[in-house]
């Protein structure tokens, strides 16, 4: 019964981005006694689901809003998969491993379709001001914002060692940009998110 109290913890969690009062945990899982919330409460806080913060408030703990890990599937040749549980996984730590310097943005447009990025599609990116060649990239170039690939190709001319940086696009209806005053790293992509 505990998964079906955490699931509903968590999915008020989801929807109010804060943690139930004991008075809602009531209506949420349809008890009328607040013993029966405090006992589950307890049960939760000993499974370190939830914690308490310095002023006894509900929080979400480290395991919080974990997902079952099941095993793998196969995208070849159809074969036969047992379900099985093998781990959890929390998708925060999954995608984000700096969080202060971790944000999202919506993607407009189609010119990174052939690294298959979308209109519509999310984009998890962390704050950078370097990238290496072929990273992709939210840059700021000659004033403006876009996400392309980072290319940067180092040449011996004249006896001098020449960088050149520029952005190309993953759609061949898009030239490359290259700068004509400044080419600076603002992000480096770090995950795509498409709903389905």
């Amino acid at each position: 019964m505990r998964n079906v109290y955490q699931n509903k913890i968590e999915s008020f969690f989801s929807s109010n981005k804060r943690m139930p009062t004991y008075s809602e945990m009531m209506k949420l899982f349809d008890l009328k006694s607040k013993n029966a919330i405090f006992k589950i409460v307890n049960k939760l806080l000993d499974e370190g689901i939830v914690e308490k913060d310095h002023l006894g408030r509900l929080i979400p703990a480290q395991s919080f809003g974990e997902i079952p890990m099941l095993g793998f599937v196969t995208a070849g040749l159809p074969a036969s998969v047992e379900e099985e549980l093998t781990d959890t996984i929390n998708l925060d730590n999954f995608l984000i491993k700096n969080k202060a310097f971790t944000y999202m943005l919506e993607v407009d447009g189609d010119s990174m379709i052939d690294a298959h990025i979308e209109k519509g599609d999310m984009v998890l990116v962390e704050k950078a001001n370097q990238a290496k060649d072929m990273e992709i990239v939210i840059a700021e170039v000659d004033g403006e914002f876009t996400m392309k690939y980072f290319r940067r190709s180092t040449t011996l001319t004249a006896g001098k060692m020449k960088e050149k940086v520029w952005l190309e696009p993953a759609n061949k209806k898009y030239k490359p940009i290259y700068p004509e005053n400044s080419l600076n790293v603002i992000a480096v992509l770090k995950a795509v998110i498409r709903k389905y």
